[in-house]
């Protein structure tokens, strides 16, 4: 394209002169009006380098703080270290803080199979490398955040929201969990954020309280019968079974079959009572409350 350029202007130019031969009045304004043009439309090359030297300073410094901060402190693997860099490559450096994506794109960009691009996607959504913001049958649209606005959120971490100032009751095999917004940000703590089903990370905006027996088979509220979840396994899974619904999660591809051994087991030991919601560090046992009261009764007396 520049040689085109470059012979187009040379023959307007030797064109030019010829018409304007006889006048040399003319032909200094001509040349004058000429050389103007060629200033504004074709810049000098060294501006042209100093400008893409200032993009590529920024993307410079984006790779560098993801290799010398950012993988130490999250301990990225290489597999997560390319899908984050793709991501980034084709989201933040193009503009765009959200990416809509599917998996054999991903897989196809970083050269792995499907099942490692979905496994490390899950890794960067747990380590906050990644916020996923919606997850349908069209693809997942997340928000990408730089190197060091993921290190920023890492160094504001805070405990739990539960704290010592929420109090559980002293017999959670009779209570209620959808009582109050305290029982039920428990079963969501008991979580950590992940769904029980495809175990997803979950935000406010996508986290929901599923029955593991549904209401219509005689299921109760109870924390034995409850767990977080996203959206979309809350509306596909209905009034099936846990262990179909899992079954059918794997069969979609969606958990391996680790994952699902892992997820059967963690519903037979919800089912034993094993996955308590976290009890606040501030709660006494009832034996250790009981001698507090006994001095009162003889004054009634």
């Amino acid at each position: 394209m520049a040689p085109f350029c470059s012979a187009a202007i040379l023959a307007a130019f030797a064109f030019l002169c010829t018409l304007c031969a006889p006048i040399s009045e003319l032909s200094v304004l001509v040349l004058f009006l000429f050389s103007q043009l060629l200033a504004v439309n074709f810049p000098p090359s060294h501006t042209l380098d100093q400008n893409m030297k200032t993009k590529k300073l920024n993307a410079e410094h984006i790779w560098k703080q993801l290799d010398d901060l950012l993988v130490p402190r999250l301990r990225l693997w290489p597999i997560d270290r390319a899908a984050y860099s793709y991501l980034v490559r084709h989201s933040r450096l193009e503009g765009n803080v959200r990416i809509q994506f599917s998996m054999p794109w991903l897989a196809r960009g970083i050269g792995v199979s499907t099942a490692a691009a979905r496994r490390s996607v899950r890794r960067l959504i747990d380590q906050k490398a990644l916020r996923l913001v919606e997850c349908s049958l069209a693809g997942r649209v997340a928000e990408v955040p730089l190197p060091e606005e993921i290190l920023a959120d890492h160094l504001q971490q805070m405990p739990s929201r539960l704290g010592a100032s929420v109090a559980l009751p002293a017999n959670v095999e009779e209570e209620d969990f959808l009582r109050t917004p305290a029982l039920r940000e428990a079963i969501h703590a008991r979580e950590a954020g992940r769904c029980f089903y495809c175990l997803g990370r979950l935000t406010s905006l996508t986290r929901c309280l599923d029955h593991v027996v549904p209401c219509v088979r005689s299921g109760d509220n109870s924390y034995r019968n409850l767990v977080s979840c996203c959206r979309d396994c809350n509306a596909q899974k209905g009034a099936c079974s846990a262990e179909d619904f899992l079954r059918s999660l794997f069969r979609d591809r969606k958990l391996t079959d680790r994952e699902l051994a892992g997820r059967l087991r963690a519903l037979d030991s919800l089912a034993a009572g094993k996955l308590r919601p976290p009890l606040p560090s501030a709660a006494a046992p009832p034996e250790t409350r009981a001698p507090a009261r006994r001095p009162a009764a003889p004054r009634r007396s």
